[in-house]
């Protein structure tokens, strides 16, 4: 029998149903972050009147106990053994919980102090971020179980980020275009507390929907799944072989540069709406518009990314992406603060800023698809050293960063919004400029900051596909050896 006689699972080629559930599932991500990084800090801080920094503090808080669940949950993900597989029980399980987490969320109780609703918004975030971590870590493991191919799994989370992009603008756009629409008491939609109220109600539907939808759809591809290692374990075991995971170098370096990047970009959609009503002064009607934009530049990434990987190497070409969606994104506010760009309510506004966003979006997902495709590359590389297929652990932490994204990003807005003493419920036109250009000058040198530290640290990156090749090969070899019966020994010698 040859070294490479034995297919590992996962080299099976994927069909569209496959493609198509399995990313569809993260619709539900995606209307929670959605709703997290342009609403929530908004929401909480211009409409429900707690102070920002407060707002940001709640968010932090519940970030910080997400680094600790995040890891356990996929680590309990991994050594799960049932007859629906490692999986699918928490994807089933998560999903009506996820549903009422996120309507609570968006309907605080009216007459409570300050101190209660800190209280309130602090528990319904740890809530939401627990359940939709219960759904999304084992979801998002699935990548790298349903295939081991370098290529088609970048195109495999090419799917997973376009759904999720989808989800998270249809309910952006329905959200401005239909519960925060101006009324006879609401001069500015924005402010409008009831219509988050609804809002909250028709994201939950969405995401219940989604999370069965792709539960179910991808509930065929159990048998050919790896199934949890058959031997007991105890709670310090699992915590030692979590860290011992964690511990590879590749692993901890795409890790932290995930941290710096989805920070940035966390960032970037927090303040989105402050700069769309005040830094631009766009109605809301007209701010709905940019969905289009979005959309469009998620389909680019869509098509992109997966031809980028073929081409080239995914940590150079992650580089190049996040430092050009960094430049793009930041262009027309340096412009601006320099006097160089169109006024406020030039016709030609709304067109520049569409056509920007389109391409700093675009290059910004396309990075997010090679980050996730990396991650799902550790997985082999990990278990060449430790023996131990861990996605659940790899994933988890993934997930942590992604809901970093709105975390950080409320967290830094919030101070940003403090630090510049930006006024709380302002109508557009009605802040002093100082403030408004206050804004601009914050923000580009923050932003510039985090993706220059992303960049930077994917240099230690190690794995290419020539070195995840010769993984595969490896393993393939001992499974070879296994099936044999040779002695652990043996398979050692092959790493």
């Amino acid at each position: 029998m040859t070294a490479a006689s034995t297919p590992l699972p996962g080299e099976r080629r994927l069909s569209f149903p496959t493609r198509f559930f399995y990313g569809f599932g993260s619709v539900a991500f995606g209307v929670k972050d959605n709703g997290f990084s342009y609403f929530l800090q908004f929401f909480y801080a211009q409409v429900v009147g707690l102070p920002s920094a407060t707002v940001g503090l709640a968010i932090m808080i519940a970030l910080i106990v997400d680094a600790f669940a995040d890891p356990i949950m996929g680590q309990l993900s991994d050594n799960t053994r049932s007859r629906w597989g490692r999986r699918h029980p928490f994807m089933y399980g998560a999903a009506f919980p996820v549903a009422i987490s996120y309507l609570l969320l968006w309907n605080p109780p009216k007459g409570w102090s300050h101190e209660a609703l800190f209280g309130y918004l602090i528990g319904t975030a740890i809530l939401i971020r627990t359940f939709i971590s219960a759904y999304e870590i084992p979801s998002s493991a699935l990548a790298a179980e349903l295939t081991t191919q370098y290529d088609e799994r970048t195109r495999l989370l090419s799917y997973r980020y376009l759904f999720g992009w989808i989800g998270g603008l249809a309910m952006y756009f329905s959200a401005l275009m239909v519960f925060l629409r101006t009324d006879q008491t609401h001069a500015t939609g924005q402010l409008n507390q009831a219509g988050y109220g609804h809002y909250g109600l028709a994201g939950a539907a969405v995401m219940l929907f989604a999370i069965l939808v792709s539960a179910i759809g991808t509930h065929r591809q159990i048998p050919y799944l790896r199934p949890a290692p058959a031997r007991p374990a105890s709670l310090g075991v699992l915590v030692r072989e979590m860290f011992e995971a964690m511990g590879n170098r590749s692993f901890l370096v795409i890790f932290l540069a995930s941290i710096f990047n989805y920070s940035a970009i966390g960032l970037g959609f927090s303040i989105n709406l402050y700069f769309s009503t005040y830094f631009w002064e766009f109605p809301s009607n007209l701010i709905a518009w940019f969905t289009p934009s979005s959309l469009l530049a998620a389909l680019l990434a869509f098509w992109a990314a997966p031809r980028i990987s073929a081409r080239f190497n995914k940590r150079g070409s992650a580089m190049v992406l996040i430092l050009a969606s960094m430049a793009v994104t930041v262009a027309p506010i340096i412009l601006r603060l320099l006097g160089l760009f169109r006024p406020n309510g030039s016709p030609l506004l709304f067109p520049a800023l569409f056509a920007n966003n389109v391409v700093a979006l675009s290059m910004s997902i396309a990075g997010q698809i090679l980050f996730s495709s990396m991650i799902a590359d550790v997985v082999e590389d990990s278990e060449l050293k430790t023996g131990r297929r861990q996605e659940g652990v790899f994933f988890a932490a993934l997930a942590f960063v992604n809901k970093a994204v709105s975390g950080v990003g409320i967290f830094v807005t919030s101070m940003m919004i403090a630090l510049i003493h930006f006024p709380a419920g302002a109508r557009p036109g009605t802040v002093a400029p100082e403030i408004v250009r206050h804004l601009g000058m914050v923000f580009v040198p923050i932003d510039a900051l985090l993706y220059g530290a992303a960049a930077l640290l994917l240099l230690g990156y190690r794995i290419s596909r020539e070195s995840h090749a010769e993984a595969l090969r490896k393993l393939a070899a001992a499974a070879d050896l296994a099936a044999e019966g040779e002695p652990a020994s043996s398979q050692a010698r092959l790493s």
